[in-house]
């Protein structure tokens, strides 16, 4: 995949902070296994000085804040160490789930290596707010509020709703194929059907936090084309 350059993925820039649109497939910073390109790296080349204030899942696109200086680096970590950053997440859900400000507080516990469970005596207090934005026949896009910023926190809430996210086999999610819901679906003789999206559908849709002068903004991170044009087959195969 290529990955477009930092300049074109930037949502909001001033003295102190850097937002982008992070693409999906590219990793907050490096892995175990290295060698790859990273939103950190990236970054570091367009701003020497960047820092990363909070992380996204590889396959997670979305909304991702960079402080260019120490001063507003500590100023955004502290604001995600108090809950004071607002987050808004949207996913696409297997099946039809009406929530309606459906609050999940079960804690989360991280044994590392990815291994992310619900445990109510070793994890860690978590909380996630979910709303059902629209709905088709066989999925459901719906809007995540995160209180708490635990690894794989809205795959696994959602997970435990019955709710997994599309595509997320890790928590019971699917790979959706168009011939599962498209009447008439026909392959061509020796065409093997390739799913709709290659990844869980979760997007890191908005942000709002204080700059260093006290005002607040919120940044908003249109969908990239995998999950946009997901949605627009739901739109007209699944409606």
């Amino acid at each position: 995949m290529k990955i477009p350059a930092f300049k074109d993925l930037i949502l909001f820039e001033n003295d102190d902070v850097i937002v982008v649109n992070k693409p999906p497939f590219v990793a907050s910073v490096d892995e175990r296994t290295g060698g790859e390109l990273n939103m950190l790296r990236l970054a570091k080349k367009y701003w020497d000085d960047a820092q990363i204030c909070h992380r996204l899942d590889k396959e997670t696109s979305g909304a991702l804040i960079f402080a260019k200086t120490p001063e507003a680096y500590r100023s955004v970590s502290m604001q995600f160490e108090h809950r004071e950053v607002k987050k808004i997440y949207h996913a696409i859900i297997d099946g039809s789930h009406a929530f309606d400000n459906k609050l999940v507080d079960l804690p989360i516990a991280n044994f590392g290596k990815g291994n992310v469970v619900i445990d109510k005596y070793e994890g860690k207090r978590a909380e996630t707010t979910f709303n059902s934005i629209k709905f088709f026949k066989h999925f459901t896009l719906v809007e995540c509020q995160p209180k708490t910023g635990r690894m794989h926190q809205i795959r696994i809430h959602l997970a435990t709703q019955r709710a997994s996210i599309v595509a997320d086999e890790m928590y019971g999610g699917k790979y959706p194929m168009l011939s599962t819901f498209k009447r008439g679906y026909r392959l061509s003789k020796g065409e093997e059907e390739q799913p709709l999206i290659r990844r869980f559908a979760l997007h890191a849709y908005e942000v709002s936090f204080k700059l260093l002068n006290g005002e607040e903004i919120t940044v908003h991170a249109p969908y990239p084309k995998d999950f946009a044009t997901f949605l627009k087959l739901l739109e007209k195969f699944d409606a």
